[in-house]
């Protein structure tokens, strides 16, 4: 049987102080049935379009006609691949995949693709989501005699796939997707074919496009990485469905009988680039418009509206011209300041805000200012924020958050502080506009949101009401 050549690249940590919801992983794929000369390199600019939805570490997994050759390693896509050697890698399949770690350790045994070898041939896997009955799957193989590589949840597919491999390929990841509870966007590639498979829910996005004026077909969490490769949008994969693209073609089957959509509601909020088009949905309009919706919410004098880069501006743009109040840059973000590391002390940690963003004096001095954020997780930031604009000149700091109060923990593949972290759940919204030290606070409701979205679709709405539409 071929083995897996890994390459294995200097590990770098990227521990990430943040006060948002953290992104989960990014999956890119592509297919042609002939050899691709820049497969390799067409891959990680995909990845690199993604890279917003991971910094841990990036992989790819080339593969020609079976053979499989994986690189990765710790860091950003622009840290990890020599792109010299990345244009020369030929082959007619490519999966990629970055992650940030919300099952299992930040190391390079759990970067993805993940590898195995069974009798249907070599596979590679590169998944987004979170599984929420692993702990009980893993056992379960373990008992059975599975050895396990890592400490993602990952690993807990690639070994169920492994024990049904007998039953067919098809048979085997329907059995598989049925098995496992959770969110789950996966591309993988076994012997000479490229799947896709999308949770019953769709709670994690996958989208499919074809590269102009080729026959090479596309997969990726966000459409924006079509985009860069040149690939036009097809559509979005469906809620328990199964693509197998190969000689043949492309095939789609139904591997779940019950389906319906819950897309998570902060792939619009924050998670994904306003470029992007989720599920026909395009996530700059829903962020304009929960910020026009948020304007609603209670109206209030200033002088200029601002939002906090990068997630926060298309809403405050939308609360601007719903609002007739004029619309500024009134927060610089560094961009060599991608990512700050866990530092040992709260001093520390608010510097650590200041170095990310600047306010523009000249923008703030002397006025009301209308502060809008994409959410309020913790609290840490948006003090210090506030902090930072009075004593740029601020005379009123008003904030306005586009997303409903986060009470309740996720499950599905987003990296959440624990309930008792959560500000909303220790303090009341008037002892929480005290904390930050804004002079009013107010957030989106529920049902604005909804309507942002659209109120004729079905989303998870989990970490606002507790209603968790997987039970484990």
């Amino acid at each position: 049987m071929q083995t897996d050549k890994i390459k294995f690249y200097p590990t770098k940590p990227s521990t990430e102080l943040s006060d948002k919801m953290e992104e989960e992983c990014g999956v890119f794929a592509l297919y042609d049935t002939k050899p691709i000369e820049n497969v390799a390199y067409l891959a990680y600019c995909g990845l690199f379009s993604l890279q917003h939805r991971g910094q841990e570490s990036a992989g790819i997994t080339v593969a020609n006609h079976g053979h499989l050759d994986t690189f990765k390693g710790m860091g950003l896509v622009s840290e990890v691949f020599n792109t010299d050697e990345l244009v020369h890698k030929i082959g007619n399949a490519a999966i990629g995949h970055v992650r940030y770690s919300t099952t299992g350790s930040s190391n390079l045994a759990n970067a993805q693709p993940l590898f195995a070898q069974s009798v249907m041939g070599a596979i590679a896997l590169a998944h987004n989501g979170n599984l929420i009955n692993a702990n009980r799957l893993r056992n379960e193989l373990e008992l059975d005699g599975a050895i396990f590589q890592t400490s993602s949840d990952s690993e807990v597919i690639l070994n169920l796939l492994a024990k049904r491999a007998r039953l067919g390929l098809q048979q085997a990841i329907s059995d598989t997707c049925n098995t496992i509870r959770g969110a789950f966007a996966l591309v993988m590639l076994i012997g000479n074919k490229l799947i896709a498979v999308r949770d019953p829910l769709g709670i994690r996005p996958l989208c499919l496009g074809k590269i102009r004026g080729s026959e090479i077909h596309v997969l990726a969490s966000e459409s924006c990485a079509l985009d860069i490769v040149g690939a036009d949008l097809i559509r979005s994969i469906e809620p328990g469905e199964m693509l197998i693209i190969d000689e043949t073609g492309l095939n789609s089957y139904r591997y779940a009988k019950n389906t319906h959509r819950a897309s998570c509601s902060f792939e619009y909020i924050y998670f994904s680039r306003p470029d992007s088009i989720l599920d026909g949905l395009d996530v700059y309009h829903v962020r304009e418009s929960a910020g026009r919706c948020l304007f609603h919410q209670k109206p209030v004098e200033a002088d200029v509206v601002i939002g906090v880069p990068d997630s926060g501006v298309v809403a405050a743009i939308g609360y601007s011209e719903e609002s007739k109040i004029p619309y500024s840059m009134g927060l610089v973000r560094s961009k060599y300041m991608g990512r700050s590391f866990i530092l040992p002390d709260q001093k520390l940690r608010e510097q650590a805000v200041k170095l990310k963003l600047n306010p523009m004096r000249h923008v703030v001095a002397g006025k009301r200012v209308i502060l809008v954020d994409d959410s309020l997780v913790r609290g840490t930031t948006a003090k210090k924020l506030i902090q930072l604009l009075r004593e740029a000149g601020a005379k009123e700091v008003h904030f306005r958050v586009a997303s409903p109060e986060i009470k309740f923990p996720c499950f599905y593949g987003i990296d959440t502080p624990t309930k008792e972290e959560l500000i909303s759940t220790q303090m009341t919204k008037d002892e929480v506009c005290k904390y930050i030290e804004a002079d009013s606070l107010e957030y989106l409701s529920i049902d604005d949101l909804v309507n942002a979205i659209g109120n004729d679709r079905h989303y998870a709405l989990e970490s606002f009401d507790g209603d968790y539409f997987v039970k484990a």
